[in-house]
């Protein structure tokens, strides 16, 4: 079956008796034209079924309507949620979302926001892959594409941003393990390049110390954020002589390899080894028993990142740091050292 041919401004022009030129300026809102004929080009056009061709309508005004995405690694359930949600916010805006995962690499971060600034997109949304590495954020500002920078800070860039205490975070949660009885504290994390990294090792050196106690670096394991890095990384640190009673992990990568190398030492989950990861996740609740979690507020990151970039788009207000607090959400993965019940 041959393709119904679609409705050109040609088509729309002949149904509403005008000339080409009027139709386009009806459709496309530009120029004048009486009410009488917009009406009757915008009734032929509905007739019709003409859908309008929003990238050519955005090369002739100079600005694609899309908002790019730059997330450390999209396979991460957090940037997932955030580009959901993310793409959501951005529909009544008429923008579309474009993902480029930089994949924490930041010499491919530099290549997908040079992509996605050749496109002459309205705004970026970036997750830095570094704090300090920074020129090529700043020269967007520079250049005044709007930017909002979120779940982590960047250096000397003056954007807005997005983040969460995760120095606080990380202190709970190591506060909370001290409270029953643990004293062999373990944390795997991830890149210290990457500033959430260094600030949920802040929080976990910053506990241990408050607390009276050592911080051994046979005790914190440095993994790549994948599930098979941090079974690696989980082994080595459960194979010592005198192995940890509890681990703090600090995203939800890292909790799934964590349980998935406890699991082939043959050790359980709180009896044997006490459990906190960094993030929510849907897992964390499918377990037995569930997972105690520092969790984000990842349903208000997204709609803030796009509200403030709206307001640099719009170019309202100044640049604008909101910094949201996470919350310990106690579940079943915290028990007292030799699997004594829970406090």
């Amino acid at each position: 079956m041959s393709q119904k041919k679609p409705v050109t401004v040609r088509d729309i022009a002949d149904a509403a008796k005008v000339s080409r030129a009027t139709a386009a300026r009806a459709l496309n809102g530009y120029g004048y034209v009486g009410d009488d004929t917009a009406v009757r080009v915008q009734e032929a056009a509905a007739r019709l079924g003409y859908r309008g061709n929003r990238v050519a309508q955005a090369l002739r005004q100079g600005q694609m309507p899309i908002v790019g995405f730059v997330p450390g690694d999209i396979q991460n359930p957090f940037f997932a949620r955030i580009a959901h949600d993310l793409d959501g916010a951005l529909r009544p805006t008429r923008h579309s979302l474009m993902i480029a995962s930089s994949e924490e690499s930041i010499e491919q971060e530099r290549e997908v926001v040079d992509s996605l600034r050749s496109l002459n997109v309205r705004g970026l949304i970036v997750a830095p892959a570094s704090a300090d590495d920074t020129g090529h954020l700043v020269a967007l500002v520079n250049e005044g594409v709007p930017l909002v920078i979120i779940d982590r800070m960047a250096r000397d860039v003056p954007c807005s941003s997005v983040t969460v205490d995760n120095e606080g975070g990380a202190r709970e949660a190591i506060s909370y393990f001290v409270s029953n009885g643990h004293r062999r504290i373990a944390l795997i994390h991830d890149d210290s390049r990457i500033v959430t990294a260094r600030e949920r090792l802040g929080g976990y050196v910053d506990a241990l110390t408050g607390h009276g106690l050592a911080v051994e670096e046979r005790l914190i394991a440095v993994s790549q954020s994948t599930v098979e890095s941090t079974i690696e990384a989980a082994i080595r640190l459960f194979s010592q002589p005198e192995p940890p009673t509890a681990l703090l992990t600090v995203d939800s990568l890292m909790t799934t390899g964590a349980l998935l190398a406890l699991r082939s030492m043959g050790l359980s989950v709180p009896h044997d080894v006490s459990l906190i990861g960094f993030d929510d996740f849907d897992l964390a609740t499918f377990t037995d028993p569930q997972i105690t979690v520092v969790s984000q507020p990842v349903a208000r990151i997204g709609a803030q990142a796009v509200k403030l970039l709206q307001d640099r788009i719009t170019g309202t207000g100044e640049p604008e740091a909101t910094r949201f607090p996470t919350r310990l959400i106690i579940r079943g993965s915290v028990g007292k050292p030799g699997g004594q019940p829970r406090r």
